[in-house]
């Protein structure tokens, strides 16, 4: 009798524990984390450092900072309306054309103050761990031409894709190989194309102050 109430008792408890969820599969069922932003990625291109992840960033609207689904023919947007004439011109005579073949110019990140690219590189420096890193993806206020609005960061591949194809017809240049989404304006490259892209900022003359700047923000 008590043989057969320990066989029973041993029978029971793996049963129980049969069914128990194991910490495994209770892992795997859970939603995976959302990525942070200027998430590193030393051995790969990172994801667009001031798309969605910035828009809730604590400079607003007026600083330049983007709400969801904003177009190129979005004027109530600075961002938008801020940016330079000629290269605003040419962004709605492209989205035209590119909306023949049902796409649409989202803007990531246009016209910015010098308060909100501050902000930005201050982060990035922190996320990237150094200033040197930093400077490969966002500029100082000093010498970052969306400050001055004279660059625009494209969303969603389909359009860059199709600035990549079209872009120079209406003067619209990638101009860092790293930065598929910044987009400026060359006025004469329909006639003679765009320029040699740079590996990333760190090459464009532009940018000469930016090291010391960045050094001086990292402080």
């Amino acid at each position: 009798m008590a043989g057969g109430l320990a066989a029973l008792a041993v029978a029971v408890t793996a049963a129980l524990l049969g069914h128990r969820p194991t910490a495994s599969s209770t892992a795997s069922s859970a939603s995976p984390p959302t990525a942070s932003a200027f998430l590193p990625a030393p051995t790969a291109t990172p994801p667009d450092p001031l798309g969605e992840e910035h828009r809730g960033a604590a400079a607003g609207e007026a600083d330049g900072a983007i709400p969801h689904d904003v177009t190129v023919f979005d004027d109530t947007v600075p961002a938008v309306a801020r940016l330079e004439p000629a290269l605003l011109k040419a962004l709605r005579r492209a989205a035209r054309a590119a909306a023949d073949d049902g796409v649409t110019f989202y803007v990531n990140s246009g016209w910015r103050s010098p308060r909100y690219q501050d902000q930005l590189l201050r982060e990035a420096v922190s996320a990237y761990g150094s200033p040197e890193e930093a400077a490969r993806w966002v500029a100082t206020a000093t010498t970052s031409p969306h400050v001055s609005g004279e660059a625009v960061d494209i969303g969603r591949s389909t359009a860059t894709a199709w600035l990549s194809g079209h872009g120079t017809a209406y003067g619209l240049c990638q101009i860092y190989r790293n930065e598929p989404w910044h987009y400026e304006l060359r006025a004469d490259a329909a006639a003679r194309g765009c320029p040699r892209m740079y590996a990333d900022p760190t090459e464009d003359p532009r940018m000469r102050q930016q090291r010391t700047a960045a050094s001086e923000d990292a402080r």
